[in-house]
């Protein structure tokens, strides 16, 4: 049995980039320039992104044409589960691994684990719970 990747991930990575480099960079001056707070600053990110993936992913990765005000709630739902599972996740996991360090580099570490643990679940919660396909 071979192992493959469904197309829609391929997709989703490339809606991701347009949304990590628009995203990233108003996390990370929202936090170090403008010295809003990790949460904040990571919501800022996610909320600006959250707006553009929906319909990126929608139309583009998981080529849907229904539309329904389920799916912009499922969306939201698991937009929100996500970002706080991520960042929760993530400033836990960092403050134990990283004791000795300042504040401000386990918050911007965090910031980007957290960046990851979303992609993933994110697009776990897309794929399976928001965009499931109707056959």
């Amino acid at each position: 049995m071979k192992w493959t990747i469904d197309p829609s991930f391929y997709r989703f990575i490339i809606v991701g980039v347009i949304n990590t480099l628009v995203g990233t960079s108003i996390m990370f001056l929202a936090y170090n320039l403008f010295h809003l707070s990790y949460w904040v600053s990571s919501f800022l990110n996610y909320f600006i992104g959250s707006i553009v993936s929906y319909f990126l992913n929608k139309y583009f990765t998981f080529r849907q044409k229904d539309k329904s005000l389920k799916e912009i709630i499922l969306f939201v739902v698991n937009i929100a589960v996500c970002y706080v599972a991520a960042y929760y996740l993530a400033a836990k996991i960092i403050s134990v691994l990283l004791v000795d360090y300042s504040m401000n580099i386990k918050d911007n570490i965090s910031l980007i684990v957290g960046m990851i643990l979303f992609v993933l679940l994110n697009y776990f919660g897309q794929r399976f719970f928001v965009f499931t396909r109707k056959e």
